[in-house]
């Protein structure tokens, strides 16, 4: 059969079918009757058969007819139900969204993904969790639509939007001989083995970890890397080392381990959004709108959510940097 049936066949074989009468059909088509006439000829044509039995009298649907009728109106409302689906992921209302995020951040991020699911129920969000330096390579590669990051560098064609800032503290051994006090000069830890994230997931979130240090005076070394901060205030529980944390992650912390305010000058860690330099799809600006509403509700100073997860093998499993 010729494949060159075209929407409008469809639409003028329905309204005939339904009217059973050519002038009242073309009237309600808004055409003249003997260019409806021209296109059902065409149509029957292209089928092979007849689809209307004409009389000067009346006019009816035979059997070729009566079995297509259905069909073409369910082809009909298919389409449309697509051309609604494409409109609706067009405009932002539909389709999918990828998020990747630094888990140490997951308060920031349960709270925007809530908001913007409620603008936003038919859109489906994907989450992936990584290092900054992972979730910036994947907005760059073009597998994730929005990024939240910790101290992320700055890239030419990333944009960066400050969700948040929170200061850095000690996280030490119960048994520590400053573990005593509320408060440590971080040179009172040079001793002590560093338990901290790599310096390859993200060169600049590890200067920043680390600047307290090096305004003490004390050259770093990590003694143990470790990939996420789950485990890393575990090993500090443990005894085998002291560590360097944003606040939100030490909010409830294991026995054995004390968090400590930092002496010396202000040490902040800084939450991003970030996105793709000139991405105006409406998917992306519908989650920076809904990320924007919530401005104020952060505390701008200091973060206090956040705290550490219990280890879960099918869901987050730890914070990593």
């Amino acid at each position: 059969m010729d494949q060159r049936i075209e929407f409008r066949h469809l639409r003028y074989f329905l309204a005939v079918a339904e009217e059973l009468h050519f002038g009242r059909a073309a009237q309600r088509l808004h055409i003249a009757q003997p260019a409806l006439s021209q296109q059902i000829r065409q149509l029957e044509k292209i089928v092979g058969v007849e689809l209307f039995r004409r009389t000067s009298r009346s006019v009816r649907l035979t059997d070729a007819g009566a079995t297509f009728q259905p069909r073409a109106r369910d082809l009909l409302g298919r389409l449309a139900a697509d051309l609604e689906e494409a409109g609706r992921v067009g405009r932002g209302e539909a389709g999918r969204l990828d998020v990747a995020f630094i888990t140490s951040a997951t308060s920031i991020v349960s709270e925007r993904l809530r908001e913007f699911s409620r603008r936003r129920p038919d859109v489906q969000v994907k989450l992936h969790d990584g290092f900054t330096v992972d979730v910036l390579a994947a907005l760059e590669r073009g597998t994730a639509d929005i990024g939240i990051v910790r101290d992320a560098e700055e890239r030419d064609d990333i944009d960066l939007s400050l969700l948040a800032t929170e200061r850095f503290v000690a996280v030490i051994p119960a048994e520590h001989p400053a573990a005593r006090g509320d408060h440590v000069n971080a040179a009172a830890l040079a001793a002590d083995p560093l338990i901290l994230f790599p310096r390859s997931a993200g060169t600049h979130a590890f200067d920043v970890n680390t600047q307290p240090l090096r305004d003490a005076g004390i050259d770093v070394q990590v003694g143990q890397e470790c990939s996420n901060w789950h485990t890393i205030i575990m090993f500090v529980a443990a005894g085998l080392g002291v560590t360097i944390a944003p606040y939100s992650v030490t909010s409830l912390l294991p026995a054995g381990a004390r968090r400590l305010e930092l002496d010396g000058p202000p040490a902040v860690s800084r939450i991003f959004m970030a996105t793709r330099r000139g991405d105006n799809r409406p998917l992306v600006q519908a989650f920076v709108a809904a990320s924007e509403s919530m401005a104020g509700r952060d505390d701008d100073r200091t973060l206090t959510s956040g705290a550490i997860p219990s280890k879960c093998e099918d869901h987050v499993k730890a914070y990593r940097a």
